[in-house]
Formats: C-alpha cells, sequence, structure tokens
C-alpha cells in the first residue's frame, strides 16, 4: 500500500512539473527569418519598368530603351512615403516581363545604360537601396523569371543569364530582405526579334532548388516569394484583390500542386511552413496609367485590404505604380496617408491594457503561463493550458462599461500554429452574447463588428490542434468609416446608388463638382442624358454630420440602343445591363473562336473599348486573354482596329482599356481569341465603348 501512495505521490509530482514547463513546438515552425518578416506585416511594392512609357500593363519586349527618360525621377520622394505610411519596406521591380532591366546589367543591353536617363549612367536600383537604408526601410527586389526580350529564353542557356542577373541584384545592392519571382511565364514575346510564342515547364524549367541555394548563400537573412514551382518561403494567396481567406492557415504540403482554395486557405495539416502575403495595388492595374487618376482604392477599401491581409495572419504589400516623370502621384499619397491617419487613430488606444485577465484553464501552478501574460505587451509570453486540453476560456474584465468595435488576438507561432476554432462574447447587462464566430487566429488575427458595449469579453477556444497558446489581445474602438454608394447606370441610362450605410443619406453632382450635404439628394433611380456623364457621390450621416469620400464615375455615352445581334440568347444583355454583378458565358462552338456582335443603333466615333469579365473568381476560366476588336458601318465590311492580349487579367480582373486611333462606326465586333483556361466559354460582365470627345 505504501508503496502504490509513493508511486501515485511522484506520479502527481512528475506531472505538475511536466506542465510548469513550456509546451513543446507543435508541428511546423516558421523559421527566424520568416518570423522577422511577418513582424514587417505591412509594406510597399514599387512598379516602374519601361512599359510605364507605352500605357501597356506587360512590356512586350520589343520597347526602345529610349522611351526610359523619367525627368523627375525621386527615389527618396518613394521612400519618404512609404515610410510615413508606416511601412517597414520597400520591393523594386528591377526587372519586369519585358526583360528592361532598370540596373546597368554587364549581361544586357536592354537596360537603363542605354536609355537617355542620366545619359545611361543612372541605376534606379541603386537608388531605391540607398533611399531605403536613409529612411531606415528594408530593401527587396522583384526579378521576373519571364523575359520577353532575351533570345534564350526556353533554352537552357537563359537560366544562367537568369542566375547572373539575380547574383548583380543579391550582391551589389546590400542586404536583401525579400526577393519576388514572378508565376507568370512563357507566351508570346518579342525574343531577341523573333517574335514568337513560347512555353515552358515553371516547375522545372527554372531548376528551383538550385536557384533558391544561390540566393540564400547571397543572402542568408532573405525571404523567397515564389508562384511557380518548388516550395519557396512565402505563398501566393491565390488573388490580386486585397484579401487572403478568413481561414489561414500559415502551412502548405512541402510538395505536389497547390489549388487556388489551398492558396487562399493554407492547408491545416501541412507539413511546411508557409505563410501568405496579400500582394495589390492601390490602383486597378500595377503599372501607372493616366486613366487610372481617378480609380484609386478608397480609404474603405484599403481598410478592407488591411484587415483582410494583417488581420488574417498575412503581411500586405501594397502597390505604388510610379508615373512616368519618376514620382508616385499625388492621389496615391493622399490615399495612404488617409489609411495611415485612419489606422493610428484606430490602435491608438488598447482598451484591454488595465484590464484584469483570467481563464478557466491554465498550465501548472506557476504564473509563468497565467492568462495575464495575453496583456504584458510582450510576444515571448503567452497564456497556456496543459498538454491535453484543446479548448479552454480566457476572460477579460474591464471593470466598467467599455465601447469597442475591434479585437486583435495573437499566437506564439514560434511553437506553430494550434487555434483552430474560436467564439468571442461580450458580457452585456449582465448576459454573455456571442459577436463572432471564426477560425484560424495565427500571428494576428483582426476582428470587426458592430460597436459594443460591455463590462467583459471572453475568448472561447473550441478547437485546437494541440494545447492553445494565446501571446496578445488588445481591444479597440476604431472611428466610423462611412463607405462611398457604388454608382450603377444601366442600359436605359438610369442611375441608381446603392449604400451599405443605413443610416446615410446619399447626395450627388453631374457637373464635376465635389458633393456635399446642400448638393442634390437622392431618393430613386433618376434618368440622365444619353451623352456622356460624370457623377460623383457621397454617403452622408446626418446625425453625425459625417460625410464619406467621393465615388465618382464617368460614363461613356448610354447603351438604350444597342443591340447584341449575334446571337438570341436574352442573357446576352446582362453584358449591357450596368451591373458588374451579372454576367453573360457565350457558348464556345468547337475551335471557333466566339464572335460577340453588337449593333449601336447609330454612328458614333469610336476610340477605344473597354472590357469587365466575370467578377465571380470560381468563374475565372471564363476570362478572356486575348482578342480582336472590330468596327463596321454597314455591319458587312469589318475593319480590325486592335488585337492583343489583357495581360494579367486572371489575377487582376478588373476593367480592361484598350485605346485606338477614332474611326466611324456603327457596329461593333469582339473576337475571344482565348480564354484563360483552354476552350472555355468566354465570360463578359460589361462591355462598353470609348467615345471621341
Amino acid at each position: 500500500m505504501k508503496k502504490t501512495l509513493i508511486i501515485l505521490l511522484l506520479s502527481s509530482i512528475t506531472c505538475s512539473f511536466a506542465q510548469n514547463v513550456a509546451p513543446k513546438p507543435f508541428g511546423p515552425v516558421p523559421t527566424a527569418n520568416q518570423l522577422g518578416w511577418q513582424k514587417m506585416e505591412y509594406y510597399a511594392f514599387i512598379h516602374f519598368s519601361i512599359n510605364t512609357y507605352t500605357d501597356m500593363a506587360w512590356g512586350y519586349g520589343n520597347e526602345d530603351p529610349k522611351l526610359f527618360n523619367p525627368t523627375k525621377l525621386d527615389c527618396r520622394q518613394w521612400a519618404k512615403i512609404c515610410k510615413e505610411a508606416g511601412m517597414k519596406g520597400i520591393i523594386f521591380t528591377a526587372k519586369h516581363h519585358s526583360g528592361f532591366c532598370l540596373w546597368p546589367s554587364k549581361y544586357t543591353d536592354y537596360s537603363v545604360k542605354n536609355a537617355p536617363w542620366k545619359n545611361g549612367k543612372g541605376d534606379v536600383v541603386k537608388e531605391m537601396s540607398e533611399a531605403c537604408k536613409e529612411y531606415g526601410l528594408k530593401f527587396g527586389v522583384y526579378l521576373s523569371p519571364w523575359d520577353r526580350n532575351h533570345p534564350d529564353y526556353g533554352k537552357p542557356e537563359y537560366i544562367t543569364y537568369f542566375r547572373n542577373q539575380l547574383t548583380e541584384l543579391l550582391t551589389n545592392y546590400g542586404d536583401i530582405f525579400e526577393v519576388w519571382f514572378d508565376g507568370a511565364n512563357g507566351g508570346n514575346g518579342y525574343y531577341g526579334g523573333a517574335n514568337e510564342t513560347r512555353k515552358i515547364d515553371a516547375k522545372t524549367y527554372y531548376d528551383w532548388l538550385n536557384t533558391y541555394k544561390l540566393v540564400r548563400k547571397l543572402q542568408p537573412n532573405i525571404v523567397i516569394w515564389n508562384d511557380g514551382g518548388d516550395r519557396a518561403d512565402l505563398r501566393w494567396v491565390g488573388t490580386e484583390a486585397g484579401y487572403v481567406g478568413e481561414t489561414n492557415w500559415s502551412l502548405l504540403n512541402a510538395t505536389g500542386d497547390v489549388p487556388e482554395d489551398m492558396l487562399r486557405h493554407g492547408v491545416e495539416d501541412g507539413n511546411a511552413w508557409v505563410p501568405g502575403e496579400v500582394n495589390t495595388s492601390i490602383r486597378p492595374e500595377w503599372f501607372y496609367h493616366e486613366r487610372e487618376d481617378r480609380k484609386v482604392k478608397t480609404l474603405p477599401q484599403l481598410l478592407d485590404v488591411y484587415y483582410h491581409s494583417v488581420g488574417r495572419n498575412a503581411t500586405m504589400l501594397l502597390n505604388f505604380p510610379i508615373m512616368p516623370n519618376g514620382l508616385i502621384h499625388e492621389k496615391d499619397e493622399k490615399a495612404i496617408q488617409e489609411l495611415t491617419k485612419t489606422l493610428k487613430e484606430t490602435f491608438k488606444q488598447n482598451l484591454a491594457k488595465n484590464a484584469i485577465a483570467s481563464a478557466n484553464q491554465t498550465r501548472g501552478t506557476k504564473e509563468l503561463f497565467s492568462a495575464n501574460r495575453v496583456l504584458d505587451n510582450s510576444g515571448d509570453t503567452y497564456w497556456a493550458t496543459n498538454d491535453d486540453v484543446k479548448a479552454a476560456s480566457l476572460t477579460l474584465d474591464f471593470g466598467k462599461t467599455t465601447s469597442f468595435n475591434r479585437f486583435l488576438v495573437q499566437e506564439p507561432i514560434q511553437l506553430g500554429q494550434r487555434v483552430k476554432s474560436f467564439t468571442l462574447e461580450a458580457f452585456v447587462k449582465e448576459k454573455w452574447i456571442e459577436i463572432a464566430k471564426e477560425t484560424t487566429i495565427g500571428y494576428k488575427r483582426i476582428l470587426r463588428f458592430p460597436t459594443v458595449e460591455a463590462t467583459k469579453i471572453r475568448l472561447n477556444i473550441l478547437d485546437a490542434k494541440s494545447c492553445p497558446l494565446i501571446s496578445n489581445i488588445e481591444v479597440y474602438k476604431a472611428p466610423i468609416i462611412l463607405t462611398p454608394p457604388t454608382i450603377i447606370r444601366d442600359k436605359e441610362g438610369l442611375v441608381s446608388f446603392v449604400s451599405g450605410d443605413k443610416e446615410s443619406e446619399i447626395y450627388y453632382t453631374l457637373n464635376g463638382s465635389q458633393p456635399t450635404a446642400k448638393s442634390e439628394k437622392y431618393t430613386s433611380p433618376f434618368k440622365t442624358s444619353d451623352g456622356k456623364v460624370d457623377v460623383k457621390v457621397i454617403s452622408y450621416n446626418p446625425f453625425t454630420k459625417q460625410s464619406s469620400i467621393v465615388n465618382e464615375e464617368s460614363f461613356d455615352v448610354s447603351r438604350k440602343s444597342w443591340k447584341v445581334i449575334s446571337t438570341d440568347d436574352q442573357n446576352a444583355n446582362k453584358l449591357l445591363d450596368g451591373n458588374a454583378g451579372t454576367s453573360w458565358h457565350q457558348k464556345r462552338v468547337q475551335s471557333i473562336s466566339p464572335e460577340l456582335v453588337i449593333d449601336l443603333g447609330k454612328t458614333e466615333t469610336l476610340q477605344g473599348f473597354r472590357y469587365l469579365p466575370a467578377q465571380n473568381w470560381w468563374e475565372e476560366g471564363s476570362i478572356i486573354t486575348n482578342f480582336q476588336f472590330w468596327v463596321s458601318k454597314d455591319g458587312a465590311k469589318w475593319k480590325l482596329v486592335s488585337e492583343g492580349e489583357f495581360s494579367n487579367i486572371k489575377n487582376n480582373p478588373f476593367w480592361q482599356v484598350k485605346s485606338f486611333e477614332p474611326v466611324v462606326a456603327k457596329y461593333i465586333k469582339f473576337t475571344a481569341l482565348k480564354t484563360a483556361q483552354e476552350s472555355s466559354a468566354p465570360g463578359y460582365a460589361e462591355l462598353d465603348i470609348i467615345t471621341s470627345k
């Protein structure tokens, strides 16, 4: 009997001791480089190249280097804007798909050394690197694996060229925190004058594993982003729209194909740590286009990007397109300043700072893993439960009624990502009310919800892969930001506004002036002229006297008299209804490229057209990537006025704008030569024309 008691006592002591020891890492964990990168949270992309001067999304590779002449280029302006925005670094497009190098590479003549800028003596990469050092920003480089200029692309010899250029960039410009290898690989290009289409196997052609070895040898502290080939340190999240999935595991499997759904959400039981990076542009496209000066992301849109990236266990990589003069546009600068101001105001006062934390389960008996650890402002300490616990609750008592609408929670990811699901409750009028039910946490999760007044909040871990660990909790009250109404003009020329703010009123103008609460008040859809019209609109809260930012749209001639005459499918009218949420899919007959013919109803002077693909991401196979655009006066004799590709449209499915020399026509014909997935039915959300002024 005594022997049994002694054994039980020793067992109890051993168990108690074990629970006072820090929990072991569970599953894959980040490397030191990955952890340092994750803590950056928010940094910039800079897109600038030869195609900035040709108004193209992607350069073809035959653009004349003499076009590159930024008369006011100032990398310090770029760095200053990023620093003041709270960004931690800049990734610069040293070479995009055109093959034009923004440093004087000794391995090609297709670079700034043959441009008039600084008489061929300039080096944009060097100036960017030096500006980052001056402003205390980390520096990264983008080097496109695809090169539409080089004659050897597609051949084994090109890999040597590619690695030589990579060596230049990783050797001559100081510490590099990230290298970015774009996933666009192969297609039509100049290729030294061959002017042909070249296809490669992105998984094998670049011999990525040996390329990675070179990268890590030259820059030991670097992280690698790669959309194709062998698994890199970071992953694309499957879209350039500015968000990652609400469920977001920082894990993938080390080998094998990665479906887009896995890119968006990660793999719960993945065997490799590959966190997501959300890359998006402050404008619809990556390179500068003057027509997008009115399409800079609004404050509500930028806030959505922030909460859907940093707030969902990812990082936010926001792009600034550089103007032909070499500067960031003032509208882009203003937009990022507004975001910075709002984020500073939102996260200025942590309402949980003086709260009292308690938990229904705590690891061991010591203070080392107590609930108070979530409030000590240290990422190295954490609340922990015993090893055999997968569900537990942690409560914060404010001591008084407190108003809040943001909840921030973090796991110590150096020990793995564990939480599978959780709820958040608020103690309101002596009753617990659920205000959120979510899945993963990871490095950082930020929840947004309507303002709550409560004396306590409770985090309930419903399920975890191993004993849950929480390193930090913060609570905030963010300012209310009104969202501007969406503008729609239908086929008949009827304009309507859609607002998500139920208590707000809507005011608008049609004369180009800025709307205020003294402008025309919107009560119901209204008719405009059949000609061009500029619409500007705001939401206005009469109780707080607060206005949203201005939303604006420029509409061309109305489509009231247009008729789709190439099909009797009535659903085809959806591409003329002015609603981006509706779409039409054109039947494909065997290998014949489908033609869409429209009678404009009257003769117009055209100088371009616009195409918007179906906006549902799961319909991406229907996105038209290559096209021809024809015009006719009589519907019998046709003239080809535009043809080519919608560069990067699969990842960036926004309005595509193509211009051509003015031409008079009554009929238009759009031919879908190729879609994102071969043989899929071409999809249209909208098709419109651009008429001469």
